[in-house]
């Protein structure tokens, strides 16, 4: 059974930093290319990153590039993202999972941005 436990979200104030982690489990994931999604309040799924395997190429959304930097532990079956520079707007919960084909969504961790 696959399961995605993700991790490490909080309050922080504007301007600050927060590092998610995704331990994953029931695949291969040193296999597997992995991505951050985010959903905020009353608004769809919105992508923000993406890792290929094996760690060396990573790819961004404008809205996060700069940043955010997505990474993995493939040792350790753990996927990250390192947030620096908190805005309100990255108020949302943030989900990791394989795309464009999800296996089933976990709970997510809530990261809110406020002063």
């Amino acid at each position: 059974e696959v399961q995605l436990v993700e991790s490490g979200g909080g309050l922080v104030q504007p301007g600050g930093s927060l590092r998610l982690s995704c331990a994953a489990s029931g695949f291969t994931f040193g296999r597997t290319d992995m991505s951050w999604v985010r959903q905020a309040p009353g608004k769809g799924p919105e992508w923000l990153s993406s890792i290929d395997s094996d760690g060396r190429a990573a790819h961004y959304a404008d809205s996060v590039r700069d940043r955010f930097t997505i990474s993995r532990d493939n040792a350790k079956n753990t996927l990250y993202l390192q947030m620096n520079s908190l805005k309100a707007e990255d108020t949302a919960v943030y989900y990791c999972n394989r795309l464009p084909v999800p296996w089933s969504w976990g709970q997510g961790t809530q990261v809110t941005v406020s002063s």
